[in-house]
């Protein structure tokens, strides 16, 4: 949805009317991104994606249709057996698509979506889901409103990192929860072929990446958002990465990784913890780096890091999905 926001805002600042789509449910459907939306105009052109586009036109006209006292509508659409294929999807599904008329979202909504950092929409729907009205909210203790038990939700799922949309009951009616937690930033100190496979890397997964050569040029990084930071010490040299992991460690970006051998380990332990840091924070280190996959080349270590790095934004323990109940 963040590709959506300097389009809705245009919209804003043109007078333009429309409505943001996205769904209330799904099954099925294949791997897909969970910030996937659409956004309609009042002459039924979609901006964004959803589902491959195979529901635009039927989404288009459903919008249109809504009756002028109703902000919001719910619609079923499912593709099954040769309608994957030609929509380009991996596997058949079903969804509860919410139409919201554009003027209920909140137009911070949209500016904190373009400035990147952390937000959560939550959205009060009525039982017939026919008006919806939204309000944004963020990790700190700052609000824009909406019930407690909802905003407590929202920074509950902006602080695992990961997008998402969660529907629920609360005494005050049906809600959505949106959370869009800032794109991860990775901070990679030292250079060669294993920083630049690194950063490649990153933008398969759309996160961003810089890599610094000086310790001063990613402790400034790292302090800019540090929330959204995930540093990957490469250096061996302690005037450089000593420095970088404390300030890591004591501003408390989410995944601290550092390559090295056990004893490179060790040394960087000593030192840190010379200067000041408890055996909590230096357990926070990640290191050796990477889940264990086997990897022996650069390209798949690169690929070992930045899955470690995925699982840690998720607090979640590796396994294999075979063995999963879900």
């Amino acid at each position: 949805m963040r590709e959506l926001a300097e389009t809705a805002r245009q919209w804003a600042a043109q007078g333009r009317t429309g409505f943001l789509v996205r769904p209330l449910t799904e099954r099925g459907f294949g791997p897909r991104r969970p910030a996937d939306a659409l956004l309609i105009d009042e002459d039924g052109h979609c901006h964004g994606t959803l589902y491959g586009g195979a529901f635009d036109a039927y989404l288009a006209a459903e919008a249109a249709a809504l009756p002028a006292d109703h902000t919001a509508g719910v619609r079923e659409v499912s593709v099954h057996d040769d309608e994957v294929k030609r929509a380009g999807l991996t596997c058949g599904g079903h969804a509860e698509v919410l139409l919201q008329s554009l003027h209920t979202v909140p137009a911070r909504w949209w500016d904190l979506l373009a400035d990147g950092t952390d937000a959560a929409l939550i959205t009060r729907l009525d039982e017939a889901r026919t008006r919806a009205a939204g309000t944004v909210t963020a990790p700190g203790p700052e609000a824009d409103g909406g019930p407690a038990e909802a905003v407590e939700r929202a920074r509950e799922l902006l602080s695992r990192r990961r997008t998402g949309r969660d529907i629920r009951p609360t005494d005050d009616g049906l809600i959505l929860i949106e959370t869009f937690p800032a794109v991860p930033h990775l901070v990679i100190v030292g250079g060669g072929e294993l920083a630049e496979l690194l950063a490649r890397q990153a933008r398969l997964l759309d996160w961003h990446a810089t890599v610094e050569s000086a310790a001063e040029d990613a402790v400034r990084l790292l302090a800019q958002r540090p929330a959204a930071a995930c540093l990957i010490v490469l250096s061996h040299e302690p005037d450089v990465d000593v420095p970088v992991l404390s300030a890591a460690l004591t501003t408390g970006v989410p995944y601290v990784g550092a390559l090295g051998s056990r004893h490179t380990q060790d040394r960087r332990a000593a030192d840190l913890a010379k200067a000041g840091l408890d055996e909590e924070l230096l357990g926070r280190i990640h290191g050796p780096i990477g889940l264990d996959l086997g990897a022996r080349t650069p390209a798949e270590t690169a690929l070992a890091i930045c899955a470690e790095v995925l699982a840690a934004l998720d607090a979640r323990e590796v396994r294999v999905l075979r063995d999963a109940s879900a």
